[in-house]
């Protein structure tokens, strides 16, 4: 820092001063100063509602706005706006967000890997750290309450955590991403109609459970009430469901290794080969054409399923002879 020199300055000689502004200039230079102060009061809005990760980018009286992406970090938006009967158009710098995508079928702990994915690709290509950990999400989930929508104490969320893809910011919080998939859920569960499922003295929670194994069974979307006619036959005649998805969930079985005979020969309540009845709680997190596939089986006797040559599709039949008969053919395990 430059010390001033002691004393005082003689003053220089300068220009004249300036003649004194009108009223009428006083007054426009005063509604200029005010338009501007509400369009910087606007936009630091805009940014502190996007920072959070709420808000809705066209709510509000502007006109419609005009995003365009010129940033790895920002989205630039154009937000026209009419003050006293003049336009002004503004440019508003929002944090771009990043989008974390659960996939159908995912279970909890695949989720929580994910959600440790995501922050890494964070910090490794925008050079931010999130909040979001695989920790912190394992954790929400623990403290997470039971959906509103939904009566009863299960004992996990499993299930509960609907797959899509989320929207979050630096600093959303993982609590905040589970309440944000609860509050799809119930969003979805809202639309599943029961009342077939009543009839069968199924439980909601029976629903979901069920609903989560034919995730797990299908890829094609067309069978997905073939299978959940399956499991609802199996259980009226007291058979045994045979899914080696809820063994695999129970005993933690890789989708990549075979299924070994002690593992068949398990006490796990998820051996569903050994076991009547339902699994304990759902294997994964169904979207909802599972679940309305669950309340809604397809009208039919199939008893038995095993996997086509394609990998993708199944053979259905109420016969065992014909289920014999082309596992052998084939090659396929039994269901």
């Amino acid at each position: 820092m430059v010390e001033r020199r002691p004393g005082v300055i003689p003053p220089r000689p300068g220009p004249p001063p300036p003649q004194r502004p009108s009223q009428k200039q006083v007054l426009r230079r005063r509604i200029a100063a005010l338009a501007v102060l509400v369009l910087a009061l606007g936009g630091l809005g805009w940014l502190a509602v996007a920072a959070i990760g709420g808000g809705n980018r066209d709510s509000g009286n502007a006109a419609p706005t005009f995003p365009t992406t010129t940033s790895s970090t920002l989205d630039y938006t154009t937000v026209t706006r009419t003050v006293n009967g003049k336009e002004t158009t503004t440019v508003i710098a929002m944090p771009k967000p990043f989008h974390v995508v659960f996939p159908e079928g995912f279970t909890l702990r695949q989720m929580a890997d994910r959600v440790g994915v995501v922050r890494g690709i964070a910090a490794r290509e925008r050079h931010v750290k999130p909040l979001l950990s695989t920790r912190a999400y394992r954790a929400a989930v623990r403290r997470a309450g039971v959906p509103r929508c939904f009566r009863g104490r299960p004992r996990s969320l499993e299930g509960f955590l609907f797959p899509a893809t989320y929207e979050f910011f630096k600093a959303t919080t993982s609590a905040q991403l589970v309440q944000s998939q609860l509050s799809a859920f119930c969003d979805n569960w809202q639309r599943v109609d029961l009342a077939y499922a009543r009839t069968k003295n199924l439980t909601p929670y029976d629903v979901l459970i069920i609903a989560s194994m034919v995730e797990k069974e299908t890829l094609s979307p067309d069978e997905r009430p073939l299978v959940a006619a399956v499991i609802y036959n199996r259980l009226h005649q007291r058979m045994p469901l045979g899914i080696d998805a809820t063994l695999r969930y129970g005993l933690d079985i890789p989708p990549t290794e075979s299924i070994r005979q002690s593992q068949l020969e398990s006490d796990s309540p998820y051996n569903t080969r050994k076991l009547l009845g339902l699994p304990p709680t759902p294997i994964a997190n169904p979207g909802l054409a599972s679940m309305q596939a669950a309340a809604h089986p397809a009208k039919a006797d199939y008893l038995y399923f095993v996997r086509k040559p394609d990998k993708k599709h199944h053979f259905f039949t109420a016969s065992f002879a014909a289920f014999q008969e082309y596992e052998a053919t084939h090659g396929y395990g039994q269901h």
